[in-house]
C-alpha cells in the first residue's frame, strides 16, 4: 500500500509527529510519501527512521516542496 500525508506549512515538530501517526497505522512493507516545506525536515524525517527502524527510500526536492518517500520497517 502506497499513502500520501501532506505536511505542507506545517513547523517543527509538526511533520515528524503526523509522519509517525500515519507509518503507525501501516503494514511492514507499505509506502507512505511525505510532502513538506519545513527545511527542518531534511534532518529530522531520516533521524527519525532510523531511530524507528523505518527505511528512507528517498528524497527530492521540488518547487520549495521536499518530498520523502519511507518504507515502514519491523
Amino acid at each position: 500500500m502506497e499513502i500520501l500525508l501532506d505536511a505542507r506549512r506545517l513547523l517543527c515538530p509538526m511533520p515528524v509527529i503526523r509522519t509517525q501517526n500515519a507509518m503507525n497505522k501501516l503494514n511492514v512493507g507499505d509506502i507512505l510519501t511525505v510532502v513538506c516545506t519545513d527545511p527542518g525536515t531534511l534532518h529530522d524525517i531520516p533521524t527519525w527512521c532510523r531511530i524507528n527502524g523505518h527505511q528512507v527510500i528517498s528524497q527530492e526536492k521540488q518547487n520549495g516542496e521536499l518530498i520523502f518517500k519511507l518504507q515502514v520497517g519491523k
